[in-house]
């Protein structure tokens, strides 16, 4: 997991960097990139513990929900914030450090909101 956590921190922050700045392809790209990530953490955590095809079923739509929800999340928390940070227009188009660490941040949270819902799921089987 730590290697998901790792790679989703660093496909984050390179997308950033060097990714589309536009409306349209910046966003998409990130989408895709979460979309690998909940894959990732769900196709992990079903071929580790040697899960039959519902337990695949499961595990995914479970993972897409979580990763979704912490998404969502933050997303709710970053507008509860920003107006008290005083940028100076909006946080995209500064280049304040803070932008970088918001989406590491929402690498690590998205890795989590996948995570925790397999682990309720382990406890209830």
């Amino acid at each position: 997991m730590k290697t998901i956590t790792l790679l989703a921190v660093a496909a984050m922050l390179l997308l950033e960097v060097f990714g589309p700045t536009a409306s349209v392809g910046g966003s998409m790209s990130f989408m895709l990139v979460f979309v690998v990530v909940m894959l990732a953490v769900a196709i992990y955590e079903a071929w580790s513990n040697k899960r039959g095809v519902t337990g695949w079923i499961v595990n995914l739509f479970a993972s897409i929900v979580g990763g979704l929800t912490a998404v969502a999340l933050i997303g709710m928390a970053m507008e509860a914030v920003l107006p008290y940070l005083r940028l100076e227009g909006s946080l995209a188009s500064s280049q304040h450090p803070l932008k970088y660490v918001v989406v590491a941040a929402m690498a690590i949270f998205m890795v989590l909101g996948s995570w925790i819902p397999l682990l309720v799921l382990n406890r209830l089987r």
